[in-house]
């Protein structure tokens, strides 16, 4: 599994609508624009766009359902996600790990 950060990922749940899309998806189960729009303070238009990106960046599959289309959290993208996001944290931990300490190098050395 690759754990290179994935921009377009990251762009497309950068946005709070689409996050909250993403939960109402998993807590709900499959939607369609309509009903997601139902939820949410956007336009079915609006919906439908925020879907379009996420379904881009393979965070939700979509299957037609008569007019409508039904729209499902992709679970294993999902996961990828999260992976992702938690190999970002830990760089930064260790990042700000390092920061510490040259700070705390620094201040031992002026007390001297």
């Amino acid at each position: 599994m690759s754990t290179a950060v994935d921009d377009d990922l990251w762009s497309a749940v950068g946005d709070p609508t689409r996050r909250r899309m993403i939960d109402l998806l998993l807590t709900d189960g499959p939607g369609t624009a309509t009903s997601l729009s139902e939820r949410l303070p956007v336009t079915r238009q609006a919906v439908a766009k925020h879907l379009v990106v996420l379904d881009r960046v393979g965070l939700v599959h979509v299957t037609p359902a008569g007019r409508e289309r039904r729209y499902e959290v992709d679970e294993a993208q999902l996961a990828r996600a999260v992976a992702q996001l938690a190999d970002v944290g830990q760089a930064w931990d260790a990042r700000l790990q390092r920061i510490k300490r040259i700070a705390e190098a620094i201040a031992r050395s002026q007390k001297k």
